[in-house]
């Protein structure tokens, strides 16, 4: 009698069978099946910026795009934000910032998230208004990329998927 752990489903590729049959037999898996999960992305309000229109737009695009999406709400401190990205297992974390406190709010992120030894291994974007004299700090500071008012979705959707698959420096 065949158990449910020999089932595989009618039409399944051979790649997919032999997936199968190491995860359902607790073998390893080899290291040439790279692991295919949608980029989970946080995106996150930090301070008292109440203009959440970006990031909801933003959200909307990559849940749309296939990511898996969670918001921080509004008003977030440095510390909650890092503490959701990690708890979240996020692979992106998408920042909107339009106050103005960039220079005071994202600084501290990037500092958390490299004590958890997280920065290296997380895409950290900002989405919003960042005066071009700011930019090279923060790109500095471990922020992969800004991208201003007016960017399109596509851009942005493009760059995650593309750094999600070492196809850029991020």
């Amino acid at each position: 009698m065949r158990s449910s752990r020999d089932y595989v489903p009618r039409g399944a590729s051979e790649r997919l069978v032999a997936v199968l049959t190491d995860a359902t037999h607790g073998s390893a898996m080899t290291d040439d099946v790279p692991p295919q999960h949608p980029p989970r992305c946080l995106i996150a309000k930090l301070g008292l910026d109440g203009h959440d229109r970006g990031a909801h737009v933003i959200a909307r695009a990559f849940r749309d795009a296939g990511f898996e999406v969670v918001y921080s709400g509004l008003h977030r401190t440095p510390e909650e934000v890092v503490t959701a990205a990690v708890d979240e297992d996020v692979d992106v974390l998408g920042i909107s910032m339009l106050s103005g406190a960039h220079e005071t709010l994202i600084p501290p992120v990037l500092a958390g998230l490299a004590t958890v030894d997280r920065l290296d291994d997380m895409l950290v974007i900002v989405g919003g208004i960042i005066p071009d004299n700011d930019r090279d700090e923060l790109l500095d500071a471990g922020v992969n990329a800004i991208f201003g008012p007016g960017t399109p979705m596509e851009e942005t959707v493009t760059f995650v998927r593309s750094a999600m698959r070492g196809d850029v420096d991020a």
